[in-house]
């Protein structure tokens, strides 16, 4: 009775009450990757009324939903989010890690055994090999075979990660912003994919030049790189990173991902899936899902104050808009259930405000130990790898030397606690032994998956990123401008209503799985949101 009374008092409603909560005939499951949940905020008043705005007036918004673990990358949260677990039952860690029988590295998605469709030999070799949890895609095509799941995203590990097993999964072939597959999900491309690529229509994006949407007074970020526009006193020229310098693109299509056309390329793909694959039309639940990169990339490589990520954002609006007339131009409104959210946030900009704030040397940092361990046990390659703030050990050296692996982690954390910039640090050791409750050990141990994690995980402090040449703000912390995300469900015959209480994004899933009446994914920790299952119809 104090949970019911909790969520009644928890919800501002803003529409009509609620005639419960149908089965939806289509599920769209929208994430538009690095987007806070103070974007909203934010950027909330110059919003159309049929983007983002229509989730918030129309749809239930969970204003506290989060991420309960460190490792906010793009793999991990759209792991989360399909599976309904944490990494550290989901294994999901990152693109990438070392394997510490042969101390090479490992990607997530690339698979050498199968061969990318429609594209120039040795492009497009991607597979769920390491994929091992099953998704909510996955649970859906084994309980009702005759629904349909396919995943769009412009990033091919993005699409891996939330297609998973079963799915029809498709991605962008940035040597021609073509969109492909390989034979890990199907033997060859559908015809009408063929056909959609055979009309060129990323070459209209070939010389983009990008300008604002809006009257330039009424941004509020000041700074910009790229965009083209006559500045006033108040704006700020900062030079652009890695291959975005160039002003125009050119005959670059790896460029195109990287402009707001990024957005429109999979937007106007998801489209076409929509109608080819009848999705939606019959009693059998069909899964859409689409993950938009191009956010991710313009945020990481402009920073959160600049123009740049403003302006896309409006872009994003107005395409998710259309995006959603068009669906529901398809479906009925009444019959789709629009799930929208983020992978992870977004740290400040490095080089913003009075004060910059500073960056992790992580190849420094790399040798630097290195070196240390050389001085403790005698000279050789102790460090094996680094990888989004995770040291790897070289176990084979340590256990052919008789030493104490937990000792050489020991002092290696110790060691990484003098550094600049670093806040925690954490062995696999302890990880693995022990539990932690509360705090910044529970969020590191939920990101921590023995088989993939590093010997030693660092936190940075606050508002700190490594380095990276090509970035100017980037995700992966615990802090909450990285945890902390946008949670809106429109449709279906959900009330129009804002939930104060906490979520955990590991809820998504299983309550998705609870409102198509399938099994919730065999991995998930997450629970059904109570907010929503309890108005649905049975």
């Amino acid at each position: 009775m104090r949970a019911i009374s909790l969520f009644f008092l928890s919800i501002i409603t803003v529409g009509a009450s609620a005639q419960g909560v149908r089965k939806p005939r289509l599920v769209v499951n929208v994430v538009v990757s690095q987007l806070r949940y103070d974007d909203l905020v934010r950027y909330g008043d110059k919003f159309t009324e049929g983007g983002f705005n229509r989730f918030l007036r129309e749809g239930m918004t969970f204003t506290e939903s989060e991420y309960d673990y460190m490792q906010t990358t793009t793999p991990a949260g759209l792991a989360t989010l399909t599976t309904g677990a944490n990494p550290s039952a989901h294994g999901v860690v990152n693109a990438g890690w070392y394997d510490y029988v042969n101390n090479k590295p490992v990607s997530l998605a690339d698979d050498p055994s199968v061969s990318g469709l429609e594209c120039d030999a040795g492009v497009g070799r991607y597979s769920p090999l390491h994929v091992v949890v099953p998704t909510l895609g996955d649970r859906l095509k084994e309980e009702s075979p005759r629904s349909k799941v396919v995943t769009v995203a412009s990033d091919p590990v993005s699409a891996v990660v939330m297609g998973g097993q079963t799915s029809d999964v498709y991605w962008m072939d940035t040597t021609r912003c073509t969109w492909i597959s390989s034979t890990a999900y199907m033997r060859t491309l559908p015809d009408w994919v063929v056909r959609y690529n055979g009309q060129r229509l990323a070459d209209t994006y070939l010389d983009y030049e990008w300008k604002l949407l809006n009257h330039r007074e009424s941004y509020r970020n000041e700074s910009y790189s790229v965009i083209d526009f006559e500045p006033e006193s108040r704006f700020k020229k900062i030079a652009a990173l890695g291959f975005l310098r160039r002003k125009e693109i050119s005959r670059d299509y790896a460029r195109i991902p990287h402009t707001p056309t990024g957005i429109t390329l999979v937007k106007d793909f998801a489209k076409q899936a929509v109608i080819y694959e009848d999705l939606g039309k019959d009693e059998h639940a069909d899964l859409l899902n689409i993950c938009f990169d191009t956010p991710r990339y313009i945020g990481s490589a402009f920073g959160g104050g600049s123009m740049e990520r403003e302006d896309m954002l409006y872009r994003m609006d107005t395409e998710l808009a259309d995006l959603l007339d068009f669906i529901y131009a398809q479906v009925p409104e009444k019959d789709v259930l629009v799930v929208l959210t983020s992978d992870h946030g977004v740290s400040d900009p490095f080089d913003a405000g009075a004060r910059p704030r500073e960056r992790f040397n992580a190849a420094q940092f790399r040798v630097i130990v290195n070196g240390f361990l050389c001085a403790q046990y005698g000279s050789g390659e102790w460090v094996v790898g680094y990888r989004d703030r995770q040291l790897y050990l070289n176990r084979t050296l340590i256990y052919s030397q008789n030493l104490s692996l937990e000792e050489v982690q020991n002092r290696t954390a110790a060691f990484a606690l003098q550094f600049r910039g670093v806040s925690h640090a954490l062995t696999a050791t302890a990880l693995s032994g022990g539990s932690f409750a509360e705090g910044y050990g529970k969020r590191m141990q939920n990101s921590f998956y023995p088989k993939r994690s590093g010997d030693v995980l660092i936190n940075l402090m606050p508002g700190w990123i490594e380095e990276d040449e090509q970035a100017r703000a980037l995700s992966g912390s615990l802090y909450d401008y990285d945890t902390h995300v946008p949670l809106m469900w429109l449709g279906a015959g959900i009330p129009a209503c804002r939930v104060r209480a906490p979520a955990d994004m590991r809820d998504v899933a299983p309550t998705l799985a609870r409102i198509l009446r399938i099994t919730r994914p065999v991995a998930s920790e997450g629970k059904p949101i109570e907010a929503l299952v309890s108005l649905l119809e049975e």
